[in-house]
């Protein structure tokens, strides 16, 4: 009765992953299966477009000569564009409609370029001395890269999780298959 009793959770168990696979598009990999480096791939994916985001608010600020909290709100509007369509771009291309591909990139990288955000901007706020570093200054870049380094780390896992569940980029990802 016991040997019956685990062979039927067993056969649950295996039924729930296949599902789990159907639903998601990459067969062999259930929730518990997600690679380091499948979530380092989203999270570099998310961090390029945080980088071209920061930089680039970071050069319109400063040529329109405003101030720190001003280029910071547009540094973060404009990371979470670039993050928004370097994700739009991939979908689109394997030929999904604007408005699905439009919800598929809100979905996938919202949490992931808000915690890499929050990371990024903290590190760079808390750091002494950063938020009154110009381009020109070598301390801009550094902070920035050491920013961005941190974010990366934080957001890998934040990452790997939600692709374990079928969320951020497992939804993504069965566009690319």
């Amino acid at each position: 009765m016991e040997q019956k009793h685990e062979g039927h959770d067993h056969r649950h168990h295996e039924h729930h992953d296949h599902g789990h696979e159907q639903a998601h598009g990459h067969g062999g990999g259930g929730a518990g299966r997600v690679s380091w480096a499948m979530a380092a791939r989203a999270t570099l994916h998310c961090l390029t477009g945080c980088a071209i985001g920061e930089v680039l608010g970071m050069v319109i600020g400063t040529a329109l000569g405003w101030g720190n909290a001003p280029t910071m709100v547009l540094a973060i509007v404009l990371a979470f564009f670039f993050g928004y369509a370097l994700t739009l771009r991939g979908i689109l291309a394997a030929g999904v409609g604007l408005r699905a591909a439009v919800r598929v990139a809100l979905a996938a990288d919202t949490l992931s370029i808000a915690v890499m955000e929050l990371i990024d901007n903290g590190v760079i706020l808390l750091w002494p001395g950063a938020m009154d570093a110009h381009l020109s200054d070598p301390m801009f870049w550094i902070v920035l890269a050491i920013a961005l380094a941190a974010a990366f780390v934080i957001t890998t896992p934040v990452n790997k999780w939600m692709i374990g569940r079928g969320k951020g980029h497992a939804v993504v990802h069965q566009y690319h298959h």
